[in-house]
């Protein structure tokens, strides 16, 4: 049961409703996260406000998906693991493809660069050695690129830690944590 109560789009008011109508008109529906998130206004408007130009960036789809699969799975993040699951299979990631990215790994080695990189940052929570960029700037990715490596990891953490504290009801597949991680996360 959530912790913190989404707001009901029948009965929303004021700047919550305005921005519930304003992503079911763009997206069809409204996840249960976002409905959330409307009790503090503010904080939907600051997600949206990062994640709607994130998505815009340079950095490809497939790369932002990956980078939030392995943090879902690390962080242990419920929702966000089944969000990201399907979200990504719905950009064509094959089952497989979630399932690696969920490990922490890609068989591109690019990709496989943002997500070692996104990891880094996640577990050293910004303190990385020169060796960290060093190793995403061969990998090819510029210093704008890496911006945005870390504006996803910021996106994806605070997103992470939203539904560990609401305890957002799961409205996507659910997807079980993997063995893989349960063991260094301590479960």
């Amino acid at each position: 049961m959530p912790r913190i109560s989404r707001v009901d789009p029948a009965t929303a008011n004021g700047r919550a409703a305005e921005l519930i109508q304003d992503i079911e008109g763009r997206v069809g529906m409204v996840p249960n996260i976002l409905l959330t998130m409307a009790r503090a206004p503010a904080a939907l408007e600051a997600y949206l406000g990062m994640s709607g130009p994130l998505a815009e960036g340079a950095l490809e789809d497939e790369t932002r998906e990956a980078v939030a699969l392995a943090l879902a799975e690390v962080n242990d993040c419920e929702y966000c693991r089944a969000a990201h699951t399907a979200k990504g299979r719905r950009m064509g990631l094959s089952r497989d493809e979630t399932l690696e990215a969920r490990r922490g790994r890609s068989g591109d080695a690019k990709t496989q660069a943002a997500i070692t990189f996104a990891l880094r940052l996640n577990e050293t929570l910004g303190h990385i050695g020169d060796e960290d960029l060093e190793a995403v700037r061969a990998a090819g990715y510029d210093d704008g690129e890496i911006v945005e490596i870390v504006a996803n990891v910021a996106l994806n953490l605070f997103t992470n830690i939203f539904n560990h504290v609401a305890e957002t009801s799961v409205d996507f597949p659910k997807v079980p944590p993997l063995a893989d991680y349960s063991s260094a996360r301590g479960s």
